[in-house]
C-alpha cells in the first residue's frame, strides 16, 4: 500500500527536495529513499522516541530528522518539492492546518501526497472509528485540499492486494490524496494563529482508565476485522467480493 501511494507522489528524480510530515519510525521514509537521494529527505514527527527508531534505521542514514508540529512547520514558504504524509492525519487536532501548511512549504508545481484513512461505511466499523479516532470521509480530504489551495486534487482509494471486501463494508479502506502547487507564496487560506491549550490538565485516572479501555477495544476491533478478511480471501472463490 505504501508503495502504491508513493508512486502518486511522482518521485522521478533523485535531486528532488522532499519531507515526510509525521513519518514516525521512517517507514513511509524507506520507500522514499529508493527514489529520492538521502539527503534531500527531512523526516518530521512529534514524538522523539519514534524518531530514535528512525534513526537506527540504516536504509535512512543521510537524511535530515527532527521533531516538529504538523501544523506549524518549521520551514520557509517554498521549500520543499514534494510533501508526503502517510499515516498521521488521523492523530492532527486540525486536518485543515496541518494541510494548509503543506501547502504553504512547498514550492510552485510542488506535489503533495496525503495517506490516511476513510471513514468507513459498514455501521458497526463506524462506530469503532468514530470512537477511536479521526476517520476523515473521502470528501473532506477532498474539501481540504481545495480550501488550501491545491490543484488538480485526486483521490485514488488503496487496500491491501487480499482485501476484496464490497465497497459498502467499508471495513479495510484507506486513500491517497495528491494536490499540485501551481505558484510560489502561501496558502491562500487564512486561519488565524494556532490556539491549543498546552497547559497541564488536572488527570482524573477513572477517566483514563475508561479512555485507554475503550481505545484498546477499538483497537482490537481493527485488528481483527482485517484477519477475518484474510481468512475469507482465501476460502471464498476468486471473483466474488466478500
Amino acid at each position: 500500500m505504501r508503495d502504491i501511494s508513493l508512486e502518486h507522489a511522482r518521485l522521478h528524480s533523485r535531486a528532488l527536495k522532499v519531507v515526510d510530515v509525521g513519518g514516525g519510525t521512517g517507514f513511509t521514509t524507506l520507500g522514499v529513499v529508493r527514489y529520492v537521494d538521502p539527503e534531500n529527505v527531512t523526516l518530521l514527527d512529534q514524538s522523539p522516541h519514534q524518531l530514535d527508531k528512525a534513526r537506527r534505521k540504516k536504509a535512512l542514514r543521510g537524511i535530515k530528522i527532527m521533531e516538529g508540529d504538523a501544523e506549524d512547520l518549521p520551514f520557509p514558504t517554498d521549500t520543499f518539492d514534494r510533501y508526503v504524509s502517510a499515516g498521521s492525519i488521523e492523530y492532527w487536532p486540525d486536518p485543515q492546518r496541518g494541510i494548509r501548511e503543506a501547502y504553504r512549504v512547498l514550492s510552485a508545481d510542488g506535489v503533495a501526497c496525503m495517506i490516511g484513512p476513510v471513514r468507513p461505511t459498514f455501521w458497526l466499523s463506524r462506530f469503532f472509528a468514530d470512537m477511536w479516532m479521526l476517520f476523515p470521509t473521502e470528501e473532506e480530504y477532498i474539501e481540504w485540499f481545495e480550501r488550501a489551495g491545491f490543484k488538480d486534487v485526486e483521490l485514488t482509494r488503496i487496500g491491501p492486494k487480499w482485501y476484496r471486501g464490497a465497497r459498502r463494508h467499508g471495513l479495510v479502506i484507506g486513500c491517497c490524496v495528491t494536490g499540485i502547487k501551481t505558484q510560489n507564496g502561501d496558502s491562500p487560506l487564512r486561519l488565524g494563529p494556532k490556539a491549543e491549550d498546552v497547559s497541564k490538565p488536572h488527570v482524573n485516572p477513572i477517566f483514563v482508565f475508561f479512555r485507554f479501555l475503550i481505545g484498546t477495544i477499538c483497537a482490537t476491533y481493527f485488528f481483527l476485522v482485517p484477519i477475518y478478511m484474510w481468512i475469507k480471501d482465501k476460502i471464498v472463490p476468486q471473483g466474488r467480493p466478500i
